[in-house]
Protein backbone atom coordinates (compact mmCIF):
# COMPACT_ATOMS: atom_id res chain seq x y z
CA UNK A 1 0.00 0.00 0.00
CA UNK A 2 2.64 2.18 0.91
CA UNK A 3 4.56 1.68 -2.14
CA UNK A 4 1.28 2.32 -3.92
CA UNK A 5 0.85 5.82 -2.29
CA UNK A 6 4.34 6.46 -3.57
CA UNK A 7 3.79 5.99 -6.66
CA UNK A 8 0.63 8.33 -7.02
CA UNK A 9 2.28 11.26 -4.99
CA UNK A 10 5.17 10.66 -7.86
CA UNK A 11 3.43 10.85 -10.49
CA UNK A 12 0.82 13.89 -8.93
CA UNK A 13 3.91 15.60 -8.72
CA UNK A 14 5.23 15.13 -12.12
CA UNK A 15 1.53 15.85 -13.69
CA UNK A 16 2.13 19.36 -11.59
CA UNK A 17 5.31 20.38 -13.09
CA UNK A 18 4.08 19.89 -16.40
CA UNK A 19 1.25 21.88 -16.03
CA UNK A 20 3.85 23.92 -14.67
CA UNK A 21 5.98 23.81 -17.99
CA UNK A 22 2.77 23.98 -19.89
CA UNK A 23 1.82 27.26 -18.33
CA UNK A 24 5.16 28.62 -18.72
CA UNK A 25 5.40 28.43 -22.76
CA UNK A 26 1.22 29.06 -23.04
CA UNK A 27 0.13 32.26 -25.45
CA UNK A 28 -3.07 33.01 -24.02
CA UNK A 29 -5.80 34.18 -25.87
CA UNK A 30 -8.24 37.59 -25.27
CA UNK A 31 -10.80 39.74 -26.42
CA UNK A 32 -9.80 41.47 -29.57
CA UNK A 33 -8.72 45.13 -29.10
CA UNK A 34 -11.16 48.22 -30.62
CA UNK A 35 -10.11 51.28 -32.13
CA UNK A 36 -7.03 52.28 -29.48
CA UNK A 37 -4.85 54.00 -32.02
CA UNK A 38 -1.72 54.87 -29.90
CA UNK A 39 1.46 53.18 -29.51
CA UNK A 40 3.15 51.57 -26.26
CA UNK A 41 7.11 50.41 -25.94
CA UNK A 42 6.73 47.52 -23.82
CA UNK A 43 10.59 46.65 -22.23
CA UNK A 44 10.32 42.93 -22.06
CA UNK A 45 12.04 41.31 -18.92
CA UNK A 46 15.48 43.71 -18.63
CA UNK A 47 15.91 42.67 -15.40
CA UNK A 48 19.47 42.63 -13.65
CA UNK A 49 19.01 39.24 -12.65
CA UNK A 50 18.31 38.22 -16.29
CA UNK A 51 21.00 40.99 -17.51
CA UNK A 52 23.71 39.77 -15.27
CA UNK A 53 23.41 36.03 -16.11
CA UNK A 54 25.85 35.49 -17.94
CA UNK A 55 23.90 34.05 -20.30
CA UNK A 56 24.63 36.99 -22.92
CA UNK A 57 27.75 37.95 -24.55
CA UNK A 58 29.09 41.81 -23.28
CA UNK A 59 29.15 42.88 -26.84
CA UNK A 60 25.60 41.82 -27.39
CA UNK A 61 24.45 43.45 -24.32
CA UNK A 62 25.93 46.80 -25.05
CA UNK A 63 24.93 46.54 -28.38
CA UNK A 64 21.29 45.87 -27.49
CA UNK A 65 21.58 48.34 -24.71
CA UNK A 66 22.52 51.39 -27.11
CA UNK A 67 20.05 50.40 -29.09
CA UNK A 68 16.86 50.04 -26.25
CA UNK A 69 18.04 53.37 -25.03
CA UNK A 70 18.01 54.99 -28.30
CA UNK A 71 13.84 53.48 -28.50
CA UNK A 72 13.80 54.76 -25.35
CA UNK A 73 14.87 58.34 -26.08
CA UNK A 74 12.38 58.38 -29.20
CA UNK A 75 9.55 57.90 -27.36
CA UNK A 76 9.29 59.72 -24.75
CA UNK A 77 10.35 62.56 -27.38
CA UNK A 78 7.02 61.41 -29.34
CA UNK A 79 5.35 61.06 -26.71
CA UNK A 80 5.14 57.17 -26.59
CA UNK A 81 4.73 55.86 -22.88
CA UNK A 82 7.47 53.53 -22.24
CA UNK A 83 6.11 50.28 -20.11
CA UNK A 84 8.43 48.28 -18.21
CA UNK A 85 7.28 44.50 -18.24
CA UNK A 86 9.41 42.68 -15.29
CA UNK A 87 8.82 38.91 -14.65
CA UNK A 88 8.52 37.12 -11.54
CA UNK A 89 7.85 33.67 -11.37
CA UNK A 90 4.87 33.26 -8.36
CA UNK A 91 2.79 29.99 -9.44
CA UNK A 92 3.81 27.27 -7.22
CA UNK A 93 4.74 24.99 -10.18
CA UNK A 94 6.44 27.75 -12.12
CA UNK A 95 8.29 28.87 -8.96
CA UNK A 96 9.38 25.27 -8.21
CA UNK A 97 10.40 24.92 -11.73
CA UNK A 98 12.53 28.60 -11.80
CA UNK A 99 14.58 27.06 -8.95
CA UNK A 100 15.15 23.46 -10.34
CA UNK A 101 15.86 24.65 -13.68
CA UNK A 102 16.17 28.27 -14.18
CA UNK A 103 19.03 28.83 -10.92
CA UNK A 104 16.08 30.67 -9.02
CA UNK A 105 16.19 33.80 -11.23
CA UNK A 106 13.45 35.94 -10.92
CA UNK A 107 11.68 33.82 -8.76
CA UNK A 108 8.86 36.09 -6.68
CA UNK A 109 10.17 37.96 -3.42
CA UNK A 110 13.98 37.43 -4.39
CA UNK A 111 16.89 39.86 -5.67
CA UNK A 112 17.49 40.80 -9.16
CA UNK A 113 13.38 41.17 -10.85
CA UNK A 114 13.94 45.34 -10.79
CA UNK A 115 14.72 46.94 -13.91
CA UNK A 116 18.36 47.07 -14.84
CA UNK A 117 20.22 51.01 -14.79
CA UNK A 118 18.69 53.54 -16.06
CA UNK A 119 15.25 51.95 -17.53
CA UNK A 120 14.44 51.88 -13.65
CA UNK A 121 13.83 55.28 -13.33
CA UNK A 122 13.53 55.92 -17.15
CA UNK A 123 10.27 53.51 -17.77
CA UNK A 124 6.94 55.56 -17.27
CA UNK A 125 4.73 52.54 -16.00
CA UNK A 126 6.16 49.18 -14.91
CA UNK A 127 3.71 45.78 -14.99
CA UNK A 128 4.67 42.41 -13.62
CA UNK A 129 4.05 39.00 -15.67
CA UNK A 130 4.40 35.79 -14.21
CA UNK A 131 5.00 33.38 -17.47
CA UNK A 132 6.90 33.80 -20.80
CA UNK A 133 3.50 36.12 -22.00
CA UNK A 134 2.77 39.55 -20.74
CA UNK A 135 -1.06 38.86 -21.41
CA UNK A 136 -1.54 36.07 -19.02
CA UNK A 137 -3.45 38.00 -16.38
CA UNK A 138 -5.19 40.32 -18.47
CA UNK A 139 -3.98 43.63 -16.66
CA UNK A 140 -1.39 44.31 -19.80
CA UNK A 141 -4.79 44.40 -21.56
CA UNK A 142 -6.93 46.25 -19.34
CA UNK A 143 -3.79 48.96 -18.69
CA UNK A 144 -3.27 49.19 -23.36
CA UNK A 145 -6.61 50.12 -23.43
CA UNK A 146 -6.76 53.06 -20.48
CA UNK A 147 -3.72 54.39 -22.75
CA UNK A 148 -5.66 53.58 -25.65
CA UNK A 149 -2.73 51.61 -27.41
CA UNK A 150 -2.80 49.36 -30.08
CA UNK A 151 0.52 49.61 -31.43
CA UNK A 152 3.31 47.74 -29.72
CA UNK A 153 6.70 48.18 -30.04
CA UNK A 154 8.80 45.44 -28.25
CA UNK A 155 12.14 45.43 -27.10
CA UNK A 156 14.02 42.93 -24.48
CA UNK A 157 15.21 39.65 -23.95
CA UNK A 158 14.97 36.41 -24.74
CA UNK A 159 13.91 36.89 -28.51
CA UNK A 160 12.62 32.69 -28.57
CA UNK A 161 10.63 32.95 -25.22
CA UNK A 162 9.02 36.33 -23.52
CA UNK A 163 9.24 38.32 -26.94
CA UNK A 164 8.11 35.61 -28.77
CA UNK A 165 5.28 35.12 -26.50
CA UNK A 166 3.94 38.24 -25.77
CA UNK A 167 4.17 39.47 -29.12
CA UNK A 168 1.60 35.89 -30.62
CA UNK A 169 -0.32 36.81 -27.52
CA UNK A 170 -0.72 40.95 -28.56
CA UNK A 171 -1.25 39.74 -32.06
CA UNK A 172 -4.24 37.43 -31.32
CA UNK A 173 -5.67 40.17 -29.73
CA UNK A 174 -5.19 42.67 -32.79
CA UNK A 175 -2.42 44.97 -31.81
CA UNK A 176 -0.09 46.20 -34.47
CA UNK A 177 3.15 44.65 -33.46
CA UNK A 178 6.72 45.44 -34.21
CA UNK A 179 10.07 44.04 -32.49
CA UNK A 180 13.17 46.04 -32.88
CA UNK A 181 15.74 43.52 -34.21
CA UNK A 182 18.64 45.35 -33.17
CA UNK A 183 17.22 46.35 -29.21
CA UNK A 184 16.38 42.19 -28.37
CA UNK A 185 18.81 39.75 -27.17
CA UNK A 186 18.60 35.71 -26.97
CA UNK A 187 20.75 33.17 -26.10
CA UNK A 188 20.27 30.77 -29.16
CA UNK A 189 20.55 32.97 -32.16
CA UNK A 190 20.27 29.83 -34.69
CA UNK A 191 16.75 29.18 -33.28
CA UNK A 192 15.87 33.33 -32.71
CA UNK A 193 16.21 33.72 -36.85
CA UNK A 194 13.56 31.04 -36.63
CA UNK A 195 11.30 32.81 -34.58
CA UNK A 196 11.87 35.83 -35.97
CA UNK A 197 10.68 34.48 -39.34
CA UNK A 198 7.93 32.38 -37.47
CA UNK A 199 6.56 36.07 -36.18
CA UNK A 200 7.06 37.34 -39.63
CA UNK A 201 4.63 35.03 -40.57
CA UNK A 202 2.21 36.00 -37.85
CA UNK A 203 2.14 39.95 -39.36
CA UNK A 204 4.70 41.03 -36.85
CA UNK A 205 6.61 43.85 -37.99
CA UNK A 206 10.74 43.60 -37.69
CA UNK A 207 12.52 46.72 -37.98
Amino acid sequence: MSWTILGLAVVGVIIWLANGIRQMGTVSIGEPIGNQPKTALLLIDLQTAFWNAGTFTEKAKEKAKEQILAEVEAAKADGIPVIGVRHEWSIPSTKAIAKLLGKGLAVEGTPGTELISPLDTLADHTMVKRVQDAFETKELDKFLKQLDVGKLRIVGLDTNYCVAKTALAARQRGYEVEIVSQAVLTADQNKAEQTLEMLQNKQVTLR
